[in-house]
């Protein structure tokens, strides 16, 4: 989990965890911090010991008591970072997390993009009164916008990236979509102004992050710099859950879990 541990960020992060819980029911999940103290906030690394310890423990309990069991193989764990996208510092730091943890864990890979990630931001700019909740509905909302910023944080990786999610957010919007970096001195700025002059007269900034990943006060600060009001990060929304438990499961290489009634494949 990446940002500075809280008491809101581990909310956020047992939300998320609740949401895959509820989609795969008996789910191991735990949740553990980059930059964690050990006591409210474990560190990945200790995380991942303690399950490693838990593992072995119970093979050699089972064991102990006569039962044919086998020696445990396969991941101890599948480390899924909360975010969003591409983050070159932050993903470097979870490698070396899992390193220097001496387990052997898999590391899955980040959100997005995707499909679902468009639609969570939809959502939240729709809470926001900044975009219609459905392009079906005939009222107009008058503080609609007509360009978004994506912003992100991660460099020109992360800025790419998001700009696939973009698309397929200006897909839904009917609204130009362009992504910018939150952590590059003058591209919020920037892409505001091509907003701009491409035509878009109300702007809106689309948090494209989870939340923890930065400061609150950075989104504000950019929302002032492009002229415009600002949505709430994606956040605990449901499909956040849905995906981290699908990157988990890819990673194990097995099959998600089915709706209730939906046909297996």
């Amino acid at each position: 989990m990446p940002g500075t541990p809280s008491a809101a960020t581990r909310g956020l992060a047992e939300e998320i965890v609740s949401i895959a819980r509820s989609e795969l029911p008996g789910l191991d999940a735990r949740i553990g911090y980059l930059d964690g103290d050990d006591a409210d906030f474990p560190t990945l690394q200790n995380v991942l010991s303690y399950t490693a310890e838990e593992r072995t423990a119970r093979y050699e309990q089972a064991r102990a008591a006569g039962l044919d069991a086998k020696e445990p193989d396969g991941p101890v764990a599948v480390v899924v970072p909360l975010l969003a996208g591409p983050d070159g510092s932050l993903l470097r730091q979870v490698r070396q997390a899992v390193m220097e943890s001496k387990v052997a864990a898999d590391l899955a890979d980040v959100l997005g993009p995707h499909p679902l990630l468009a639609e969570g931001l939809h959502v939240r700019l729709s809470e926001a009164g900044l975009a219609r909740a459905d392009r079906a509905r005939l009222f107009t909302v008058a503080t609609a916008a007509d360009g978004i910023v994506l912003a992100t944080v991660g460099g020109e990786e992360a800025v790419q990236a998001a700009g696939i999610t973009g698309m397929l957010l200006a897909a839904r919007l009917a609204v130009p979509v362009m992504a910018a970096a939150l952590d590059e001195e003058g591209s919020i700025a920037s892409v505001a102004e091509q907003l701009r002059s491409s035509g878009s007269q109300q702007l809106a900034l689309a948090p494209y992050l989870i939340g923890p990943e930065i400061d609150a006060s950075l989104i504000a600060a950019a929302a002032e710099e492009a002229g415009c009001a600002a949505a709430e990060a994606l956040g605990p929304y449901p499909a956040i859950g849905k995906l981290a438990l699908a990157k988990y499961t890819s990673a194990l290489g097995i099959a998600p879990p089915q709706p209730q009634g939906a046909p297996a494949r």
